[in-house]
């Protein structure tokens, strides 16, 4: 089910297959099937959008956006339960976010020369939540929350319509407890085109955010190629478990089923420098695996995963960092005296009884992550994600008359005379000129 590997029988190019993420289906004719949908929404907006959700989604819709009513609706169909889990959620995602806020900042550099940092929120943004497979609420949470706390000006959301051409209940009830009101049951590479560019009925968009399949994901990077900012790639998830012999074999099997299950296209990996671990896993994921319901989906998954022996658990940090994985469990006995050697991963997970799942409903951090590796450069959604950073200074009479000279200098050997001389001439005047 799950192929099993020794690190130490493995040449370079065998290891640097164990850890290749699996193919998103044919690259060039996703890109090329992305491309022609971005052009479809440029060239007929409103008109491309409903034949392409009616070609992916099979659903002929008279209005994309949801009204009133179907938030009413929505409201009045929810679980109590429900309902409150996503308020629970919902308050310590805020309380996590809240606290990481990067403040502005003025500090003088100089007698006279005051240079600042101040916080703006992006004007316009487009979230986006996913519903390909299950519909995710708590997607809705992690982005609209930081959206909130960083006061975006507008704030929209897409997410595929159901077969009977509404929005999920669960998503609407968690966009609206974020702050959310504009909603627009649009999925797949159409939603993202259409947040990028504008259409007659979905405003233009700054920056998109969100996770998604490979379409998804390939249409983000190609509008980012046309000039709209995205949070990062954010495709299909993935975990790496680091094990040790005390390791839980069920905990450590339901925590790679929890990603596997998310797609056929999710990879998961465990590393243990113990065999008997790695062989009581895997009696572990056949077992559970046979009571899911997604046993399909995660079968799919489980079949391009991986479980690595290592001589050594510093070997699997060095494997861990190498593959940069969105999530990273530590079932380790003492998980927070080997986090220093993490140093690329979205989230890490310390100890037994920290399962993944914690972080991807309510433990407070957020779950839109870098895939693909893109964590050895990229970090995880946060209110910075939302806000612009604008840099000021401010320079006295005296202030120029101090650092001034400085500038002619640097100006003159990189031999911008305008450069020097736009300081040279207030120099020149303050009476310190040469």
């Amino acid at each position: 089910m799950v192929c099993r590997l020794r690190w130490a029988a493995l040449d370079e190019a065998a290891r640097a297959a164990a850890l290749a993420r699996p193919v998103r289906g044919t690259a060039n004719e996703t890109r090329e099937a992305v491309a022609a949908i971005i052009e479809a929404v440029q060239r007929d907006g409103d008109a491309a959008l409903g034949e392409l959700t009616v070609r992916f989604d099979g659903v002929t819709q008279e209005r994309i956006e949801v009204d009133a009513a179907e938030f009413e609706r929505a409201e009045a169909v929810i679980a109590p339960e429900l309902r409150d889990a996503m308020a629970q959620a919902a308050a310590r995602i805020a309380a996590f976010h809240r606290a990481g806020m990067v403040p502005a900042y003025a500090v003088e550099t100089a007698p006279g020369v005051v240079c600042e940092r101040v916080v703006r929120p992006v004007a316009r943004v487009g979230l986006y939540v996913p519903a390909g497979s299950a519909p995710l609420p708590s997607t809705a949470l992690m982005l609209g929350v930081p959206a909130g706390l960083a006061g975006c000006r507008e704030v929209v959301l897409c997410t595929p319509p159901r077969a009977d051409g509404s929005a999920d209940p669960a998503v609407l009830v968690a966009a609206r407890m974020t702050g959310v009101h504009r909603v627009f049951k649009l999925g797949g590479a159409q939603a993202i085109a259409a947040m990028g560019l504008g259409t007659s009925t979905v405003p233009g968009c700054d920056k998109l955010f969100g996770p998604g399949n490979a379409w998804v994901t390939e249409a983000k990077r190609q509008m980012a190629q046309r000039g709209t900012a995205i949070d990062m790639p954010a495709g299909p998830s993935e975990v790496m478990v680091i094990a040790d012999a005390g390791a839980d074999p069920a905990f450590v099997a339901a925590d790679l089923l929890s990603q596997a299950e998310h797609g056929p296209d999710s990879q998961v990996i465990l590393v243990s420098d113990d065999a008997r671990l790695l062989d009581a896993v895997a009696r572990a994921l056949a077992a559970q695996l046979a009571a899911l319901p997604r046993a399909a989906v995660a079968a799919r998954a489980l079949a391009k995963s991986r479980l690595i022996e290592v001589e050594l658990l510093e070997q699997a940090f060095a494997i861990a960092n190498a593959y940069a994985p969105e999530h990273l469990i530590l079932a380790l006995r003492e998980p927070r005296r080997w986090l220093d050697r993490v140093e690329a991963a979205g989230s890490v997970f310390l100890g037994d009884h920290t399962p993944e799942a914690l972080g991807d409903y309510c433990s407070g951090t957020n779950h839109v992550l870098p895939t693909d590796g893109a964590a050895r450069a990229c970090s995880g959604l946060s209110v910075a994600s939302f806000q612009n950073f604008i840099s000021v200074q401010s320079a006295s009479r005296d202030g120029i008359a101090g650092i001034g000279g400085c500038a002619v200098i640097l100006a003159e050997a990189e031999g911008l005379e305008a450069h020097a001389n736009a300081v040279r001439l207030r120099l020149q005047q303050a009476g310190t000129g040469r």
